[in-house]
């Protein structure tokens, strides 16, 4: 039986709501920073599971493409789509992860800021993906995409002056290993905006082929 168009649509906008629930525990992981370490643990296994979900939709979707003879889109846009909605859930899974890896016991103003971009984000590609598969709504998915490729470079500068501020105070050892583990920290949180600017781009390469 041959995979219907409203299903690959479904999928897409199933990994897409994976994308924004990562990001959204994230931003209360940051925001649980220095306020309770049990709900920091309970909101890593949360965006742990998310990623789980995330990846069983990517083989789903992987799947139907093998099996089907035409797709409602380009396959190979499909597929690159897919993999890079993947990657974005990956990046706040490491962001996640992060947290133990560089010991983040307190949130900054800057880890903050950049955790809420990456909800706008999100929630941009994820509306995106919502109206990808109505033509009629073309113009407003390309306005979506350049919101989100504005944000990341709004995010790429809040990540570069966060490290330029870490390195300017002088401090003993532990000051410098601190601003080293934060530094790590920002490139991680800055990783989901970058990848989310990818898959935006993806999505303007699929309404160009379309239109």
């Amino acid at each position: 039986m041959l995979p219907k168009r409203s299903e690959f649509f479904s999928l897409l906008t199933a990994h897409s709501e994976r994308v924004l629930a990562s990001a959204n525990a994230v931003l209360r992981l940051v925001t649980s920073l220095g306020v309770s370490k049990d709900d920091v643990a309970a909101l890593v296994e949360e965006v742990n599971m998310n990623e789980a979900s995330a990846d069983q939709i990517k083989k789903d979707m992987l799947n139907m493409l093998h099996k089907a003879f035409v797709t409602p889109l380009n396959r190979e846009q499909v597929y690159a789509l897919t993999l890079e909605l993947d990657a974005v859930v990956n990046a706040a899974q490491d962001v996640a992860q992060s947290v133990a890896i560089y010991d983040v016991s307190e949130a900054t103003p800057a880890s903050r800021e950049l955790a809420s971009m990456a909800v706008d984000a999100c929630t941009r590609l994820n509306r995106a993906i919502n109206s990808l598969k109505d033509k009629e709504r073309s113009e407003e998915t390309v306005n979506l995409c350049l919101e989100i490729e504005r944000i990341e470079e709004k995010a790429d500068a809040v990540m570069q002056r966060a490290i330029k501020t870490l390195f300017e105070n002088e401090g003993d050892d532990n000051a410098a290993l601190l601003a080293i583990r934060m530094r790590q920290f920002y490139s991680q949180q800055e990783r989901v905006l970058a990848r989310c600017k990818e898959s935006a781009q993806i999505i303007e390469g699929i309404l160009i082929e379309n239109s």
